[in-house]
């Protein structure tokens, strides 16, 4: 792979290429775009579940279709990504991560001029699109890029995404909570940017990624591992990525409500709660791939999901200081996981990059929109804090790790 990646353009030069010695290094300037735009994709999505006691006031709506605007979003976006993903394996589509910001752009204008609770969730469903279509193209593109540094290359796409989605509550308590939902649009100015670099990353793969040369990065060894071994592996990968997500949707959908409903806090100081706890995910991202890169991926999820189990039991019932330390915790041990499973499922299907990305982005979204509806119904029928006691005992699906094969490295 590095060597179809090598002859590179710098960062400031993506649309003039000039020649590396093969197999030198990560193409950091294309890593670097991918990243910024991941940035951007993901700050706009960060803004549905910052602004949900917004939109919770001025629709009047209850936790249930909170959920159901997650729902929707997640679902979308989820059901797509394969497809997505196994179309461009086939297909290379260079200007596809452009085309997928279009598609989030619009979805920021139509939540913005949104009038009732049906355009919320046309909102939600044209960013979830995007999301669809920029997810496992910009997943491929860091690992083209990466210079053989897989883990690497794949945490610095996703610091840039989680350091999108802490930005987006922040931005939210100073633009949209001042401004009301029609300050959403001004985030559309961001969408534009990421537009252009995209179509610059686009030039870069046109120019450097013929088909020959694409299915040529992809022909990496196999695992001698039967198929039913393969299959075992995806699933208890499956799992991971439903406790991860089952998780993260209680924190992401519904830890500005129960800061509020338990310790009175008021709105932005939820909101700044949340982004101090987005933040931690977006330093502890970028922690898993570089590390996988030397131990190996299945040691780092091991600790990412498992280590985490006993702060997730502390939070429910520590103080609000404390809360905002174990939050940080938590969310900066299990951030690392997401880059170590993509690796090592990728490792698993090789040749498949766009399809592995698909479906496991696909199941983040699916496990994050399903986790958010149910464990919204499960916050009208109890209450927000015991959804948070039932969900501390998620991590402990960790232990199906010991399950996973150990893979040759190469």
């Amino acid at each position: 792979m590095a060597q179809t990646t090598a002859t590179a353009p710098l960062p400031s030069a993506i649309e003039a290429p000039a020649p590396a010695p093969a197999g030198a290094r990560a193409v950091l300037g294309v890593l670097a775009a991918v990243s910024a735009c991941h940035l951007v994709n993901d700050m706009i999505q960060s803004l549905l579940p910052a602004i949900y006691p917004i939109l919770k006031a001025g629709f009047h709506l209850d936790f249930g279709q909170i959920g159901m605007i997650t729902l929707v979003y997640q679902i979308v976006a989820s059901l797509l990504q394969p497809f997505i993903g196994l179309y461009t394996d086939r297909r290379p589509v260079p200007y596809a991560l452009a085309v997928g910001m279009c598609f989030t752009l619009a979805g920021i204008l139509v939540l913005a001029t949104a009038s009732s609770f049906t355009l919320l969730l046309v909102a939600a469903a044209v960013v979830g699109t995007g999301s669809a279509i920029f997810h496992p193209e910009s997943s491929r593109i860091a690992r083209l890029a990466s210079g053989g540094q897989h883990g690497f290359a794949q945490s610095f796409f996703q610091v840039g995404g989680n350091t999108g989605s802490a930005i987006g509550p922040l931005l939210a308590a100073l633009i949209v909570l001042p401004l009301g939902l029609h300050g959403v649009a001004w985030f559309s100015f961001a969408a534009l940017g990421a537009i252009v670099v995209l179509l610059g990353v686009g030039r870069w793969r046109a120019h450097h990624l013929s088909r020959k040369a694409d299915n040529s990065a992809h022909a990496e060894s196999r695992p001698d591992l039967p198929p039913r071994s393969v299959a075992r592996a995806i699933a208890i990968l499956a799992a991971l990525i439903f406790s991860k997500y089952f998780y993260l949707a209680s924190m992401v959908g519904y830890f500005t409500f129960y800061l509020i409903t338990r310790f009175h806090v008021s709105v932005r100081s939820s909101q700044l709660h949340l982004f101090l706890f987005l933040g931690a995910v977006a330093a502890g991202t970028f922690m898993g791939g570089p590390i996988g890169d030397r131990i190996g991926p299945r040691y780092v999820i091991w600790v990412s999901i498992l280590g985490v189990l006993p702060f997730t039991l502390a939070l429910p019932y520590a103080n609000l200081f404390w809360t905002g330390v174990l939050s940080a915790i938590i969310g900066f041990v299990l951030a690392s996981a997401f880059s170590a499973i993509l690796v090592y499922a990728q490792e698993l299907m090789p040749g498949r990059v766009g399809l592995v990305s698909g479906i496991f982005f696909g199941l983040a979204f699916g496990m994050g929109g399903i986790g958010a509806a149910v464990l919204g119904h499960i916050a009208d029928l109890t209450s927000i804090v015991f959804v948070y006691r039932l969900c501390a005992w998620l991590p402990a699906i960790g232990l199906l790790t010991g399950f996973l094969p150990k893979l040759k490295r190469t």
